[in-house]
C-alpha cells in the first residue's frame, strides 16, 4: 500500500473545506481515510485558514507517504519543510 497525503473535500457549494488526510494512492477522493491529520478552509480569514498536526506529517513522510502539490503549497505556508 502506498500512501498519500492529500485533501478530502467537505463543505458546500462555493463554500469548500477541505481536511488533510492520509489515503491510499488509489482511493477515491472522497473515500476512506487512514488518517485526518488537520484542515483546510481557504475562505475563513488568513489565521484560520490552515491547521494541521506537522508531526503527524512528517511521521507519515518518514514512513514513505508521498505529498500532492497542493499539499506541500500548504504547509511550506506554514513553514514545514517537505523533501
Amino acid at each position: 500500500m502506498s500512501a498519500r497525503i492529500r485533501l478530502k473535500k467537505f463543505g458546500t457549494k462555493k463554500r469548500p473545506c477541505y481536511r488533510i488526510v492520509v489515503m491510499d494512492k488509489q482511493s477515491p477522493r472522497d473515500g476512506k481515510t487512514i488518517e485526518e491529520i488537520g484542515y483546510y478552509h481557504p475562505i475563513e480569514v488568513e489565521e484560520k485558514q490552515i491547521n494541521f498536526d506537522a508531526q503527524k506529517a512528517k511521521a507519515w513522510l518518514a514512513k514513505g507517504a508521498t505529498v500532492t502539490d497542493t499539499v506541500r503549497k500548504i504547509f511550506n505556508k506554514k513553514n514545514v519543510t517537505i523533501k
